[in-house]
């Protein structure tokens, strides 16, 4: 694993675009809050099909992301820099609403690619999976100045790595720290590895551990799915793509609390079964993992 220069990197291919489509069912002049609009791949389709940029908010909290939604922006579209959940609570606060609602919690494939943002072990970098480099803490903070328990939980919790797995890495980052690289953690986390290993690198788990716990990814995404009904319009549809497990879990419990409390639910299923992105998105590497829920506002008469 050697630094690489930087260099010209393809645009992120949206994840499920077709299905989200589908889904949303975007209709001329309608209204859509893209609450992860990254480098715009899903909200430039909706948009198109809406005509109605000026109904359109995008939210980002990477300034790389918003730096390259200029063309939706100059086409109208409200664009803010802000995490998720805190751009959704000032939206339902101010008693804005959408016909159309999207979240798509993965990372980006620029993110993964740059070597830089540390998100990745495929190529040195500092290790720092900052979604928002402005935030203070990064990877490298909690790798180095975190306890023993401390480590093995966020492993065990986040990562869904087996207690023993867990308590072999943190001894050994212990007794190399400080680790400042991506490469230099990869190589800690692969030296502590028993038998063969094929498709997923040992380090993969510590990785989204450090990840989710850097960014608040858990917390971000409970707070924001308790407000989606308060910025939906009635019949409005909201489509949620998740990456692993824990996050899938959420959405799914959610949208059972959501859609099964009788007369009382507030949305209705769009999807009995997640869509996942091995199924639906087979050419696109980065859909791997993904699975897709959505679910639509439901009307009720005489009722705003």
């Amino acid at each position: 694993m050697s630094k690489q220069p930087p260099q010209q990197l393809p645009l992120h291919e949206p994840v499920l675009l077709a299905d989200v489509v589908e889904l949303l069912a975007p209709k001329a002049g309608e209204s859509y809050l893209d609450l992860t609009a990254g480098y715009g791949g899903h909200a430039g389709a909706i948009i198109k099909r809406t005509g109605a940029p000026d109904k359109a908010v995008l939210v980002d909290r990477d300034q790389n992301a918003i730096n390259e939604l200029g063309s939706l922006k100059a086409a109208g579209a409200r664009i803010t820099r802000d995490d998720y959940a805190h751009a959704a609570a000032d939206l339902a606060e101010a008693g804005e609403r959408f016909d159309m609602v999207l979240l798509d919690v993965g990372v980006s494939s620029p993110q993964l690619d740059r070597y830089e943002r540390g998100f990745s072990f495929q190529a040195d970098g500092p290790l720092d999976m900052r979604m928002d480099q402005s935030q203070g803490k990064t990877a490298a903070d909690i790798v180095n100045r975190s306890s023993r328990d401390e480590l093995v939980d966020i492993l065990v919790r986040y990562g869904e790595e087996p207690l023993g797995a867990a308590r072999r890495i943190v001894d050994a980052i212990h007794s190399s720290r400080p680790i400042t690289t991506t490469a230099q953690l990869a190589q800690t986390i692969l030296s502590t590895h028993r038998g063969k290993w094929q498709k997923t690198h040992p380090a993969t788990r510590t990785f989204q551990a450090l990840r989710i716990v850097v960014n608040d990814e858990l917390g971000q995404l409970s707070r924001a799915l308790e407000l989606l009904p308060r910025l939906l319009n009635d019949g409005g549809r909201v489509a949620v793509i998740s990456f692993h497990s824990l996050e899938d879990r959420m959405v799914k419990r959610y949208f059972a609390e959501a859609t099964g409390s009788g007369y009382e639910a507030e949305l209705q299923l769009l999807t009995k079964k997640p869509i996942a992105g091995s199924d639906h998105d087979v050419h696109n590497p980065r859909a791997r993992s993904a699975k897709l829920r959505a679910a639509v506002k439901i009307k009720r008469k005489g009722l705003s």
